[in-house]
């Protein structure tokens, strides 16, 4: 049977603003990615999130990016490999806090947003964020663009790497996702996205914008929750994903 982990980007509300419906979505997933208080979240958050997460057993990951509220870490950030480190560090540090105090042990690390993105394409900038992982907890997964430079650094420095693919973004031609200024970044047909989830899982491969197959390896899939049919999405996903005898479970039962 074939396997695979569904994840979301969670606890990304701030102060007295609220993004997503964590609540909902938790439920429905099998290991949540916990912003860690840079491009968005909070103590009080966190802490929310941690419990939330705790309470419906699934697996919490932390959601590094760059010291970006404004503008929720979207946007590039010219930093040496030595600031992100650093910036990684900080942010496992604050969200394994919250975590001791629950009880819990951090699955894995996803960066967010333009760290992300950066990452897949930067390998000296994917060192240092894994050189930070590694030295915070060597247990630690990767979760990374599946192809991308952060997955081949995790690798060299022996850590866990799970490759992530995306239900509702489309692919460039070298394996990163189109950038969501382009027209077409957006899946939104949702049969189209399903079956290129299926299709990611069981053939390992994915069309491209360009119309050109591309090979991927998909351990986790990225579901977002903050959308107005996010949560009839998930929910679909996974009734559909059981039809094909695709079993939901979290990145540490795969990788």
């Amino acid at each position: 049977m074939y396997k695979v982990d569904l994840n979301s980007d969670l606890g990304e509300s701030f102060g007295r603003y609220t993004l997503g419906a964590d609540s909902e979505v938790i439920p429905l997933i099998s290991s949540a990615n916990v912003a860690c208080g840079y491009h968005a979240s909070d103590p009080t958050v966190m802490r929310k999130t941690v419990s939330m997460a705790k309470e419906a057993g699934i697996r919490i990951g932390a959601h590094p990016g760059f010291p970006d509220l404004m503008g929720f870490g979207r946007r590039n950030m010219v930093i040496s490999p030595d600031e992100a480190y650093a910036y990684t560090l900080y942010q496992l540090g604050a969200l394994g806090g919250f975590l001791t105090a629950a009880g819990m042990k951090m699955q894995h690390v996803k960066p967010h947003g333009a760290f992300y993105n950066m990452a897949a394409k930067d390998y000296e900038l994917s060192k240092a964020i894994c050189q930070a992982v590694r030295d915070f907890d060597p247990e630690l997964i990767v979760l990374a663009l599946s192809g991308g430079e952060l997955e081949h650094a995790g690798r060299d420095l022996g850590l866990r790497t799970a490759g992530e693919f995306f239900a509702d973004r489309a692919y460039e031609e070298d394996g990163t996702l189109v950038n969501r200024r382009k027209e077409g970044a957006m899946i939104t047909d949702e049969d189209e996205a399903i079956a290129r989830v299926i299709r990611m899982i069981k053939e390992r491969k994915v069309r491209t914008i360009t119309g050109k197959d591309i090979d991927i390896r998909g351990d986790s899939i990225c579901v977002h929750g903050d959308g107005a049919k996010a949560l009839a999405f998930v929910s679909r996903i996974r009734r559909e994903l059981a039809a094909e005898e695709i079993r939901i479970c979290p990145l540490d039962e795969i990788v």
